[in-house]
């Protein structure tokens, strides 16, 4: 198969890993800086040029997408789907999953656990959302938020208000959560490929830390799932329409309820923590789906 990986590095290691699980089992793998892309929109013949040249052939793509770049990354991914190559997220699945209002909004109508979860617009309904989320102490997380950033942890009532004001003052959309102390800083992600969990790892925030993401100095171990964690991971996934997601869950007296998913989740810190081949799990996924063409996104909203 010739297959494109939609990168903006290529040094990045989950860009190298699947670059060398594609190479190590036989296929034709391309590195495509999606910022350089441009695109040739038509109805007979719809292309994507890349530094110049049209990009043709391809079999499927593995986007990875920036968050800060998803308007114009999920309009590339798009054109290849005009273009009949089979994409390993679809672009409307990859929109979906980063509006983290929308993406919850589903997960609820499926009836997936989640945190308890309030939304507003006017600063004269402050009172009101957090009573929603059962008071302080409570998680305020900016729509627009990856890796830990512009998610605070308010221990008082005056605290929430005073941060919510300031975010709502810059005219930031902002979701207020319950705080589950309970998890004591810790997350599980679960990697999703396909229909199934192919690794899972139990990741701890540093000291003092309440956010575990590895990027905020957290460590990370490997963790054996229950079954119904499984089956919410794998569930969470197909409610977003997505085919590879890193499914974040929290472990709660409540039972265990989904944090957020992401759509071009790294490699990194799973294959470190469990010692698994990840990127040549994607690929065979490609193999036996890019294959048969099938490339059709049926969430409903």
């Amino acid at each position: 198969m010739k297959i494109g990986i939609l990168s903006l590095n290529a040094s990045l290691y989950s860009t190298k890993r699947l670059v060398d699980a594609g190479d190590k089992l036989g296929h034709e793998m391309h590195v495509i800086d999606y910022l350089r892309c441009y695109m040739n929109i038509t109805a007979h013949k719809p292309i994507v040029v890349y530094k110049g040249q049209p990009l043709e052939g391809f079999d499927a793509i593995i986007p990875r997408i920036g968050a800060s770049k998803t308007f114009y990354g999920t309009a590339v991914v798009r054109q290849f789907e005009m273009m009949g190559v089979f994409t390993a997220n679809r672009s409307q699945a990859i929109s979906r999953s980063r509006d983290k209002l929308r993406c919850l909004q589903l997960l609820a109508k499926k009836g997936i656990g989640l945190p308890v979860t309030g939304f507003a617009h006017s600063p004269k309904d402050i009172e009101g959302l957090i009573d929603i989320v059962g008071g302080p102490p409570l998680v305020i997380k900016l729509l627009e938020g990856t890796q830990g950033i512009g998610v605070v942890l308010a221990e008082t009532t005056q605290a929430a208000k005073s941060v919510i004001e300031a975010f709502r003052g810059l005219d930031a959309n902002i979701l207020v959560q319950e705080f589950i102390k309970e998890a004591d800083g810790m997350d599980i992600r679960c990697f999703v490929v396909g229909d199934k969990v192919v690794a899972s790892m139990k990741r701890q925030g540093a000291p003092g830390e309440f956010r575990s993401n590895l990027h905020r100095g957290g460590s990370a171990e490997q963790i054996k799932l229950t079954p119904e964690e499984r089956s919410i991971a794998v569930r969470a996934a197909k409610t977003m329409g997505l085919n590879i997601a890193g499914v974040d869950i929290l472990r709660s007296n409540h039972g265990s309820v989904v944090m957020e998913l992401n759509s071009s989740p790294g490699l990194g810190g799973i294959e470190k923590a469990t010692g698994k081949d990840v990127a040549g799990k994607i690929i065979e996924f490609l193999e036996k789906e890019g294959t048969l063409g099938k490339n059709s996104d049926r969430v409903e909203y």
